[in-house]
């Protein structure tokens, strides 16, 4: 399988803080990877960084052949980016349709589509996104990233503080979006067994370092390792 997202020896950071530290990693075309580590670790800068919301200090990022680290982040997002930050970023003063339509790119995502993913933003379209609950929220903000049409979704702790049933939602969706769609994703969570059971790839981090590189299901089936590396296996 070609590799889509090909990252290697990445240092970044925020100004002259560097937090990532040679990070070296592949992704496959139409594979999710499940990207692991304690708080703190370097996670979130790593997603910005592909986003383009860091500053890069060395290394490369290539999508699909396209080099992004000479990209500013808009043109990340032409390039083939669909990110959803742990803010969501949502326009709060626009309607949930607005949303959708203002960043639409031409392909097979459309709000339409986005509906029909998430029925209850069909019911809530033209709500303003003051007035949507924090699931309602997030499944806007993945529903923004998707009509954009990318090549790889990022979604930063996509189920954080959210009430089970609507985490349950999510996880169907977004196992629909990677494993069924067959659109490529970077997941960060803290819940490594509900991200690892629908992904195809693992990467762990600490320190601003991979630490461990492999098949998600080989992680999820060593409870022992997933503790060493990360504390929460039980």
């Amino acid at each position: 399988m070609a590799d889509l997202l090909n990252v290697q020896d990445l240092r970044a950071g925020y100004g002259e803080a560097v937090v990532l530290n040679g990070v070296s990693f592949s992704l496959g075309e139409g594979q999710t990877l499940a990207l692991l580590g304690r708080n703190g670790t370097g996670k979130t800068t790593l997603m910005d960084t592909l986003a383009g919301a860091t500053r890069q200090h060395g290394g490369s990022i290539t999508l699909g052949g396209v080099a992004l680290h000479r990209l500013p982040s808009h043109q990340r997002a032409a390039a083939g980016i669909g990110w959803v930050p742990q803010e969501r970023n949502i326009f709060k003063s626009l309607t949930v349709h607005e949303n959708l339509t203002a960043v639409a790119r031409p392909g097979p995502w459309g709000p339409q589509r986005v509906y029909e993913m998430f029925p209850r933003l069909a019911e809530r379209k033209t709500n303003l996104g003051t007035q949507l609950s924090g699931g309602e929220q997030q499944m806007l903000a993945m529903g923004r990233a998707l009509v954009l049409n990318p090549k790889l979704l990022l979604l930063d702790e996509p189920l954080e503080g959210l009430a089970p049933i609507i985490v349950t939602e999510l996880l169907r969706a977004i196992a629909r979006i990677t494993r069924e769609e067959g659109l490529a994703a970077i997941i960060v969570e803290q819940h490594p067994q509900a991200i690892l059971a629908i992904s195809h790839q693992a990467v762990v981090l600490d320190r601003g370092s991979v630490v461990h590189s492999g098949a998600a299901d080989a992680l999820a089936a060593s409870p022992a390792l997933l503790d060493r590396l990360l504390g929460v296996a039980r």
